[in-house]
């Protein structure tokens, strides 16, 4: 898995209010474009949001679950981004100092991202959550 932190000027409770508004997922993550729908227990276990992800015109709409939660601590999805695949994203939180750590692992987990080698995968997912990591921040701090 590819892994990135980054200390956020916010509570874990703080974060986990942006995680938890599904609306607020494109603010964020690198590649979704528009939200069309969100579960109204989300973030719990087995609900989803449903997004689109690309450039306009070449959009997909697909979709996100979650597999595990526990609320201002750990959050593990499984997103959705057919043709290309299904990725496990694992973030977790940890009070530091009055700020938070803010570590997202992820992954591909089946499609035909898995053909890609795990070198240059892992490379890839590295800028990219280093960018998402950077816009979680922006959204966090910016509502504080």
């Amino acid at each position: 898995m590819s892994t990135n932190e980054r200390r956020i000027d916010a509570t874990p409770d703080e974060v986990w209010a942006v995680l938890a508004d599904g609306w607020l997922y494109p603010l964020w993550v690198v590649g979704a474009t528009r939200m069309r729908e969100v579960e109204p227990d989300w973030p719990a276990r087995g609900s989803r949001i449903f997004h689109s992800v690309g450039a306009w015109p070449l959009v997909i709409d697909d979709s996100t679950s979650v597999v595990e939660s526990v609320p201002a601590v750990h959050l593990t999805l499984r997103a959705r981004a057919w043709p290309g695949g299904e990725a496990t994203v694992v973030i977790d939180l940890e009070a530091v100092d009055g700020q938070t750590l803010i570590r997202i692992q992820e992954d591909v987990a089946s499609g035909p991202g898995r053909l890609v080698p795990p070198p240059v995968r892992h490379l890839q997912l590295k800028w990219r959550n280093t960018e998402t990591l950077r816009r979680l921040a922006l959204v966090v701090e910016g509502r504080r």
